[in-house]
């Protein structure tokens, strides 16, 4: 498997991965797809079906991204959308919500996304391990949309 971000093909990579309650049966799955990848996972919970709050799993694996601890980061919600919104908090990380391979694709090559939120409630295993596949495998095209990304960048500087 060729993998993006500056990592040679077959190279295993560290990916963090997270779920609140909605996401922990596609979360389960996804770790054993990434595995079969041959990553290394870190898995930072749920570890069940019990009421959680989102944002305290999007946090922590944002936070491990942002810092450099991996590469890329997955985590999965009901919609993905939560996760994608409290990930996005965190300054660094540009996270995108997929259920299709093409969305993947583009938020890793326009907009350089290193977190990948998928939706637990409408997707199932064997579209999410195409939907990761080709976000991992995507490269960030640069270019002009590195100047994008850039601005991403100011954006949150200023806001701090």
């Amino acid at each position: 498997m060729r993998v993006a971000s500056g990592h040679a093909e077959g190279e295993a990579m560290r990916i963090y991965l997270g779920s609140d309650h909605a996401g922990f049966e596609l979360k389960e799955q996804v770790r054993g797809i990434l595995e079969g990848f041959g990553h290394e996972v870190v898995d930072v919970g749920t570890s069940s079906e019990d009421s959680v709050d989102y944002p305290d799993y999007a946090e922590t694996v944002a936070r491990a991204v942002a810092a450099g601890d991996a590469p890329f980061g997955v985590l999965i919600c009901g919609t993905g959308i939560g996760m994608a919104m409290a990930a996005n908090k965190v300054p660094g990380i540009r996270a995108v919500q997929a259920s299709d391979p093409e969305m993947a694709r583009m938020g890793r090559l326009h907009n350089n996304a290193n977190i990948l939120t998928l939706p637990g409630r409408y997707i199932d295993r064997d579209r999410a391990a195409e939907v990761l596949s080709t976000f991992l495998e995507t490269p960030f095209e640069g270019g002009r949309h590195q100047r994008r990304v850039d601005k991403i960048g100011r954006i949150e500087q200023s806001s701090e």
